[in-house]
């Protein structure tokens, strides 16, 4: 059974890029959202990705852009993959696709079971989902809220792409999450935080290595 694989998103400086690198995530991720307090500028994002080692995917989060901002984020930003995280539709993401060749991550809102069904379609047009708490009606940001939902709603599920799981993750309980739910893959934004949009490179270790503790459901004993 492979590792556990881990995005830490909302990263601002180089130091953060340094900790996620050492800490052995797979995904360094890259806000592009004014309201939120993780936004980066193009030019201070292009400067985070190329301190980037290679291997680390870097993944730039968008809400509801259209096709100028994008064409000016991935002429500025080299980039490994596209979060999509507002309230595109499946032709949207097959568009994005088509006009930059990177892979499409498609963050998905959920808060009961009637949500779940919104995942298999965007299952034929997303490369991965992002299983995401939805947010509180009328919230400024789209995700990074550390919400999460009942991941039980999600135990026996299979997509038709991989999927990642997000929303109140920590280096607490995200062990016990991929238990209930057999996530291969994290996400984590606002758990690893010493207040928001400051990561704690302590915290950005022990969640990774919380969740690489965990092999087929069962954490492991060291």
């Amino acid at each position: 059974m492979q590792d556990v694989r881990v995005k830490i998103c909302g990263l601002r400086t180089k130091a953060d890029v340094a900790a996620v690198a050492a800490a052995g995530a797979a995904y360094a991720g890259f806000v592009f959202f004014p309201k939120s307090p993780r936004h980066l500028t193009l030019d201070a994002a292009r400067v985070l990705a190329l301190a980037a080692p290679e291997g680390l995917c870097k993944v730039a989060l968008v809400v509801d852009a259209d096709d100028a901002a994008l064409d000016a984020l991935v002429e500025t930003v080299p980039l490994d993959m596209l979060q999509l995280h507002g309230h595109e539709s499946p032709d949207r993401v097959a568009e994005v696709k088509a006009r930059y060749g990177l892979p499409v991550m498609k963050a998905m809102g959920v808060a009961d079971e009637g949500d779940l069904a919104g995942l298999v379609d965007m299952s034929l047009a997303a490369d991965q989902l992002l299983i995401d708490a939805k947010p509180a009606k009328g919230a400024d940001l789209p995700g990074g809220n550390g919400l999460a939902f009942d991941w039980r709603l999600l135990v026996g599920r299979k997509w038709l792409r991989p999927w990642m799981l997000a929303g109140g993750l920590t280096p607490d309980n995200v062990a016990e999450a991929i238990r209930l739910t057999g996530a291969r893959q994290v996400d984590v934004s606002s758990g690893v935080e010493a207040s928001p949009g400051v990561k704690d490179p302590a915290r950005i270790r022990a969640f990774v290595e919380a969740a690489q503790g965990v092999r087929g459901g069962v954490p492991i004993l060291r």
